[in-house]
C-alpha cells in the first residue's frame, strides 16, 4: 500500500506492507482523511513525530477476525489505545492511559495511508444518516464538545470562542446548543459567515493588535473564553477577556514554546483547563441528528494521489477542511 510519511519537515510516499491485524484489531480500507492543525504541527516538529500521520478519518472494515459482522460496515475510530488494564482504561477513560498510543500522532500510524489497523473497540459505525464526509468530522466535533463535559455551561455565561479556524468553528456552532448567546471572534471574514449561518454570533477582527488594545475595552469581561487560535500566544489573548475567577480553556497544540503570563492567572484567580480528545458518540448523535452541519467546512477535496498539494493547500491560513479521497 502507498502511505506519505513525515520526517525531518520532509513528507514522502512510501510504499509499506498492508497492516497485519493483531489480537482484538480490525483492519480498515480509508475513504476519506481529514488534514487538521495538529498534522501540520506535527510535520513541523510536535512531539518530534516522525511516521505516517492522520488522525480525522472514515473509512470500512475489511477485515475484522474479533467481530466478522463489521466487515463491509462503514466506521470511524477513537485515536487513544490504551493498555486494557490501567486505572485509567479500566475507568473507560483510555485517552490518559500512561502508556497510550495514539492514531497518527504517537506510537500508532495514521490515516494517511491506504490501509489502517485499529482495535476494534475504539470503532465505532456510522449510520446512513451520516455521509462519509460528515464522519471525518467525528473526531473534531468530538474534541469540540468535550468543552461542555467539561465545563457546566449554562444559557446565561458571558462566553468566547476566541480563533475562528477549523476547530473554533466546531466549537461555536456545536457550543451553541449550550449557550446560544456565545460570540465567535476571529479574523476570516469567510469563515464567520459559516458560522453566522449556523446561528452563531460572530466579531471580525482586522488585526491581532485588536485583541490586545481595543477590543478588551469595548466588550468587556467574559465567564469563559475558550482559545482556539493555532497560535501559542493564543492563551496571553485570551486573559485580556477573562474576569477574576474567570475560565481559560485551551485548545491550541504547538510546536512553539508559550510565554505565559503566570502574574496575571495567578492574581486574578484564572482557572486554566487543558482539552483535548471527547465523546465519539456523542459527536456521531449531533451529526445523525442534524445538530451540526459540518458539510459548509469542507474547502477542498484531494485524490491521495496529490497529497502534497492538498497539505500545502491547509497549510494557507484561514483554510476550511482539506479531505483526502482514497477511492
Amino acid at each position: 500500500m502507498k502511505a506519505i510519511v513525515f520526517k525531518d519537515n520532509k513528507m514522502s510516499v512510501v510504499e509499506k506492507p498492508v497492516p497485519e491485524t493483531g489480537e482484538g484489531e480490525l483492519l480498515i480500507k480509508l475513504s476519506l482523511a481529514g488534514i487538521c492543525n495538529t498534522d501540520i504541527e506535527l510535520f513541523s516538529g510536535y512531539y518530534g513525530f516522525t511516521g505516517v500521520a492522520g488522525h480525522e478519518f472514515a473509512g470500512v472494515v475489511e477485515k475484522s477476525p474479533p467481530m466478522p459482522e463489521l466487515e463491509g460496515e462503514r466506521v470511524v475510530a477513537d485515536i487513544n489505545c490504551g493498555c486494557g488494564t490501567c486505572s485509567w482504561c479500566l475507568k473507560g477513560n483510555q485517552r490518559h492511559c500512561p502508556s497510550r498510543k495514539v492514531i497518527g500522532i504517537a506510537g500508532r500510524d495514521g490515516a494517511f495511508a491506504e490501509y489502517i489497523k485499529v482495535p476494534v473497540q475504539n470503532v465505532r459505525p456510522v449510520d446512513e444518516a451520516i455521509s462519509t464526509a460528515e464522519a471525518v468530522f467525528v473526531e473534531p466535533l468530538a474534541a469540540a464538545l468535550e468543552i461542555g463535559q467539561q465545563i457546566h455551561i449554562t444559557g446565561d455565561l458571558r462566553m468566547m470562542i476566541l480563533g475562528d479556524g477549523k476547530l473554533g468553528l466546531l466549537i461555536a456552532i456545536a457550543l451553541r446548543h449550550y449557550n446560544p448567546n456565545l460570540l465567535l471572534v476571529g479574523k476570516h471574514a469567510e469563515n464567520l459567515a459559516i458560522a453566522r449561518k449556523q446561528g452563531v454570533n460572530t466579531l471580525h477582527i482586522h488585526s491581532p493588535a485588536e485583541l490586545t488594545e481595543s477590543l478588551p475595552a469595548k466588550l468587556g469581561l467574559f465567564d469563559l473564553v475558550v482559545e482556539a487560535t493555532g497560535k501559542a500566544d493564543g492563551i496571553n489573548h485570551a486573559l485580556n477577556f477573562t474576569r477574576p475567577e474567570g475560565t481559560i480553556v485551551v485548545k491550541t497544540t504547538s510546536h512553539h514554546p508559550a510565554q505565559i503570563d503566570l502574574a496575571r492567572i495567578v492574581v486574578d484567580e484564572i482557572n486554566i483547563v487543558g482539552s483535548r480528545c471527547g465523546d465519539f458518540d456523542l459527536a456521531l448523535f449531533f451529526l445523525k441528528n442534524g445538530l451540526v452541519d459540518v458539510k459548509p467546512l469542507i474547502e477542498a477535496v484531494y485524490p491521495f494521489s496529490e497529497f502534497a498539494k492538498a497539505f500545502h493547500h491547509a497549510r494557507r491560513p484561514g483554510a476550511g477542511k482539506i479531505l483526502i479521497s482514497f477511492d
